[in-house]
């Protein structure tokens, strides 16, 4: 060891391992590092700590805050991720990094309230509490200063978590909460790792409902940096949704390219009805099919593929590929159908299905590899 290495006598955080893992997710949030380290040193005092900071790639310099702040305290770690997106998979990848017993989420931006962290670990480590959850809904909390769209659409979201949740939560939204080690290795294989809501995917992953606490916080306005929430947001709660819905039947995202699907027949019979007045049924009909294709192809590459989205000469080339793995699709369900019916005997309600079904698979396959391939 050289001079100007520190020794273990003169920084005791490298001597104890720690009993505690803050993880905090981070996409260009620099200016609010430096507080977040300051006011978890004012309130973890006393507890062996660490926080990993998991960045997505951040482009205003936040890792070479978290640097900064990491060379001169070693309970300061960064983990940085590359081509990966979102809250809930940062949070289990940056807990899998950490060997701490105990496991918080919170976010970067500073509207969480820290200082509630010891009250969680001592329900963990003291009471028996298997996951500590900070909500908003209980007694003493408050959602601020959200305006009345924002607490409706918390409200909605709210309700519609109890189709998958086994056990009462007044805040199963909430990114504000703390975990034991074993219960969060209890469901880490089962975690769905989609979008924001990482609690309520660790809820509705857990073989059955935990010992869980819920302590009050008044949410916090955001100090700097930008918000993240956006309709991709909406659309990768809806995703958790139905993948802890009929995940284990089928795909997520064949469920929401089947949705699209839908949209585009009906957009298909509206341009086709529309056409009618000016075209005959042929050139009516030709135009309905690009239509539908070009709608199609938009809507899945704006939300079924949304992590694989296409821009540029990639979007051109990407319509071409669709539309002709849909050509295929097309001449497959009229095949399947017409040989179910004609020569089955088929009903031609199920020859009709059949086909429709065949040509959706086709098309959902093929599409995935080739138009929007990783």
């Amino acid at each position: 060891m050289d001079a100007t290495t520190p020794s273990t006598q003169d920084r005791p955080e490298l001597a104890t391992a720690p009993e505690l893992c803050v993880v905090v997710p981070v996409l260009n949030e620099r200016d609010n590092i430096a507080p977040l380290v300051d006011r978890l040193r004012a309130v973890l005092a006393g507890i062996a700590w660490e926080v990993i900071f998991v960045d997505d790639d951040s482009t205003d310099g936040t890792r070479e805050a978290v640097a900064a702040i990491g060379r001169q305290d070693a309970r300061v770690r960064l983990l940085h991720r590359i081509g990966r997106r979102g809250l809930s998979s940062a949070f289990i990848e940056g807990a899998q990094a950490s060997l701490a017993p105990f496991v918080a989420a919170m976010d970067g931006d500073l509207q969480h309230d820290e200082a509630l962290l010891p009250r969680m670990f001592a329900a963990l480590r003291d009471d028996g509490y298997e996951v500590a959850v900070g909500s908003r809904y209980v007694a003493g909390g408050g959602i601020g200063a959200w305006g009345r769209t924002r607490a409706g659409m918390s409200d909605i979201a709210t309700r519609l978590s109890r189709l998958i949740l086994r056990a009462p939560v007044t805040d199963p939204m909430s990114g504000f909460f703390m975990v034991r080690r074993g219960t969060l290795d209890a469901a880490v294989r089962g975690l769905s790792a989609m979008g924001f809501k990482i609690l309520l995917d660790l809820l509705a992953s857990l073989p059955a409902p935990p010992k869980l606490i819920e302590l009050p916080y008044e949410f916090r306005t955001r100090v700097a940096g930008e918000s993240k929430l956006d309709a991709g947001v909406l659309r990768d709660y809806l995703l958790l949704l139905i993948d802890k819905l009929v995940g284990h039947v089928v795909p997520v995202r064949f469920v929401l390219f089947a949705g699209v699907g839908v949209l585009g027949i009906a957009a298909h019979l509206v341009m086709l009805r529309l056409a009618l007045f000016v075209v005959n049924f042929e050139q009516a009909q030709t135009f309905a099919t690009a239509v539908a294709i070009i709608a199609n192809y938009t809507l899945n590459n704006l939300f079924t593929f949304r992590d694989r989205r296409l821009r540029g000469r990639r979007l051109v080339i990407g319509l071409i590929t669709f539309s002709a793995i849909c050509s295929v699709g097309a001449v497959a369900n009229v095949g399947a159908a017409e040989f179910l019916f004609g020569q089955r005997h088929a009903a031609w309600w199920f020859a009709g299905a059949a086909g429709a079904v065949m040509s959706l698979v086709w098309n959902y396959a093929v599409s995935s590899v080739i138009t929007w391939r990783k």
